[in-house]
């Protein structure tokens, strides 16, 4: 009798612990995912924007935790999610933080971590991406599954349902995919369900902003873009796929409000990285890196709140990993750091006065340069400014002005791809900006004086270092870097960046080999360029 009493009490002792170690699935938070692709900060309804309506993200925003300095990984799509599922900055990441290049198994997702920890897992739309993955398993090195997890449908619009606003937006039926994985997955378990609209990124449907009422006046240009008709109607363009995305966002969560999971639902809104637009995408401005974040869970994280703190990619990734009691066991160690404290906390504005800086970087986007060079840059942000290192300052940093024709690589096409009659030729030159109407009104009006200034800033060869005030000039047009009166902020985030670049062991810093991320593999489309001293 004694011993069955000891074997019954040893029995407790060991579910009690097992309970804390693993809460059950109905106390254990669900998690939607949810990443707009190449969307600035500033446009959503929620901070302010009079031409885009976004009553999903704003319903996130005002109900949960909105996190005005957010920052993303890169200024590209594939390191800055490197940076999210990795919790590690992508120049930590070899192959797996670079732009079209491979994603090592070694480089263990969060996402991974919840399956193992029991979590039912599913994703629609863009995952970890644009990377190889080896699908047929014959690279023993090689992740065989996109990081982001596994597609567990691909219900898409037919002609006969096809209800989207424009022909640039992808086919794929974000919120369907979504329903199904919930309806045809476990019950027992928590959920984590990553959604990843190709939305806002480019092709547009030129006009397609005229279909939903929008109005050229409505339009809020950038300062470093020229305010034209064509920037407008090229910026309603985007702002039509940014409220698709925002579209599906709210039908999940009116799906699962009806089936009684929204306040067990853990969900995070944010953005890859900038607006895909001169000087904005590919570059470490404030339109380039600085994206939108929200999150809620009434549950746990008291809403209403607006917090100024400095959060990076990187931090998402060991968040995650702490709110659903989760172990980092198998994945490289991590340089974020979890903010589940603010998330819990009731406070406001800078809620953790340890958390003093945001990095972002950026090596090989598209193939813009001769022997497809990127244009390394390392940047940090605090509160009010950020601090940019171009690395390799005498490259072009929106990629060379001239290039060699693809369909006949031995003709080389007229510099900035203009042609004998001043019209642009598409994906002629500067290809590390998406060809765009505004790129190209931009290029075609490169000497005009009202347009001129604007063609500089978007292709023209940059200081090594820049320096900006972004509460007082978001658009990043004033470098401060070297004047006197902002000596003190300039050396702080010079050796703030430079110490985490250091103990990162970025390859560019520490080497051994300084130039290792200019020579990894790129499986995406190549460009053919001439030597930089043979350009025109």
């Amino acid at each position: 009798m004694i011993m069955m009493r000891i074997c019954f009490g040893m029995l407790l002792i060991g579910l009690t612990f097992g309970c804390e170690d693993r809460p059950s699935g109905q106390d254990r938070p669900n998690i939607l995912f949810v990443i707009s692709d190449d969307q600035s900060f500033a446009h959503t309804s929620f901070a302010g924007s009079n031409f885009v309506n976004t009553p999903g993200f704003d319903k996130i925003a005002h109900e949960g935790v909105y996190f005005a300095n957010c920052y993303a990984g890169s200024p590209g799509c594939a390191p800055s999610r490197s940076a999210i599922v990795t919790g590690r900055h992508h120049w930590q990441n070899e192959q797996s933080g670079q732009h079209a290049s491979v994603w090592l198994k070694k480089y263990v997702s969060f996402i991974d971590q919840l399956e193992n920890n029991g979590y039912r897992t599913g994703r629609t739309g863009k995952g970890v991406g644009p990377f190889r993955y080896d699908a047929e398993g014959e690279d023993p090195l090689i992740r065989k599954t996109d990081a982001a997890g596994l597609t567990r449908s691909n219900i898409r619009y037919s002609p006969d349902n096809d209800q989207r606003h424009s022909t640039g937006i992808s086919k794929i039926n974000y919120f369907e995919n979504f329903k199904y994985f919930l309806e045809n997955s476990r019950k027992d378990t928590p959920f984590f369900f990553w959604f990843g609209a190709y939305e806002p990124h480019r092709v547009y449907e030129k006009g397609s902003w005229k279909r939903l009422g929008k109005k050229l006046e409505d339009a809020e240009v950038p300062g470093f873009l020229p305010d034209s008709e064509v920037t407008r109607g090229d910026i309603l363009d985007y702002a039509v796929e940014i409220e698709w995305f925002d579209q599906h966002l709210q039908k999940m969560l009116e799906y699962l409000e009806a089936t009684g999971e929204l306040e067990n639902t853990i969900v995070i809104v944010t953005a890859d990285n900038g607006m895909p637009f001169p000087r904005a995408k590919s570059n470490a401005y404030e339109y380039g890196v600085h994206v939108p974040m929200a999150i809620r869970y009434p549950k746990n994280f008291p809403g209403g709140r607006v917090v100024d703190d400095p959060i990076g990619f990187i931090d998402l990734a060991p968040t995650m990993l702490e709110v659903t009691n989760t172990g980092k066991e198998g994945m490289p160690a991590m340089s974020g750091r979890s903010f589940l404290d603010i998330l819990k906390s009731k406070e406001e504005g800078i809620v953790d006065s340890t958390r003093k800086y945001a990095l972002s970087g950026r090596e090989r986007h598209s193939s813009s340069r001769y022997l497809n060079l990127g244009y390394p840059q390392r940047a940090i942000k605090n509160k009010d400014f950020i601090f940019i290192w171009n690395m390799k300052p005498e490259r072009w940093p929106a990629g060379a002005p001239q290039k060699f024709d693809s369909n006949d690589t031995t003709r080389l096409l007229p510099i900035h791809g203009l042609d004998q009659n001043g019209q642009y030729i598409p994906d002629a030159a500067y290809t590390d900006i998406d060809d765009s109407p505004t790129k190209t009104y931009i290029i075609e009006n490169l000497k005009q004086d009202d347009t001129k200034r604007y063609f500089t800033l978007a292709h023209g060869k940059r200081p090594e270092y820049e320096l900006y005030n972004v509460t007082r000039d978001p658009f990043c047009l004033e470098n401060l870097s070297g004047v006197l009166a902002f000596r003190a902020v300039e050396n702080e985030l010079k050796e703030a960046l430079l110490k985490e670049l250091k103990r990162s062991n970025d390859p560019r810093i520490t080497g051994p080999d300084t130039e290792i991320f200019d020579r990894y593999k790129r499986y995406s489309r190549m460009r053919k360029f001439p030597k930089p001293e043979q350009v025109e």
